[in-house]
């Protein structure tokens, strides 16, 4: 067998990678901002090391569950993320991490690694869903290098000066630009 991967992924549920183990990089959460041409919400991942970010375009309901959790702001009642977090707790179950595995089509995919005693368990997720229910457990947030690669060269609007112009706006944010989240 090559050193490159081979998969086999189905449509839904989970699949088996053979070869070589991907490398994943650690991320951050750097902050929530709206895309000035799309009007949708955006999680931005960084890495700390090097600064360099990954756009994931979002909902706006996932947008208000992560924002909720960065920004500290406690709910009358549960949440769904904080439902989750309270399923899994109950039921002794951690989150070791969560993987952004995987970009097709312009569509981020994501695996959640829970570990129940001695028995790992993956489950395939959204990744906006897999970084709130992240952010609510305090477990770390991983991209893997070949997703990164592929993230770079997507095309984010038909209008190829459209997508320039919103790479470079992505790549200038500063801290004070993602301030508070609005809804």
């Amino acid at each position: 067998m090559s050193s490159e991967a081979a998969f086999d992924i189905p449509e839904s549920g989970t699949y088996i990678r053979f070869g070589t183990p991907p490398m994943e990089i650690e991320m951050k959460v750097k902050g929530l901002v709206v895309d000035p041409i799309s009007k949708m919400p955006i999680v931005v991942l960084e890495n700390p090391r090097n600064e360099q970010i990954l756009p994931i375009w979002i909902g706006v309901f996932e947008a208000n569950a992560i924002a909720l959790t960065i920004e500290n702001v406690p709910t009358p009642r549960p949440m769904t993320h904080d439902l989750l977090k309270s399923f899994l707790e109950k039921l002794g179950i951690g989150i070791e991490k969560i993987v952004v595995n995987d970009v097709r089509n312009n569509t981020f995919f994501a695996l959640i690694h829970c570990r129940r005693a001695e028995e790992a368990i993956v489950i395939d997720s959204r990744p906006s869903d897999a970084i709130a229910l992240a952010l609510r457990m305090s477990s770390p947030i991983f991209v893997e290098d070949e997703v990164v690669r592929k993230a770079n060269g997507l095309k984010f609007d038909e209008k190829v000066e459209s997508s320039e112009k919103l790479r470079k706006w992505l790549e200038t944010l500063q801290p004070d630009d993602f301030g508070k989240y609005k809804m």
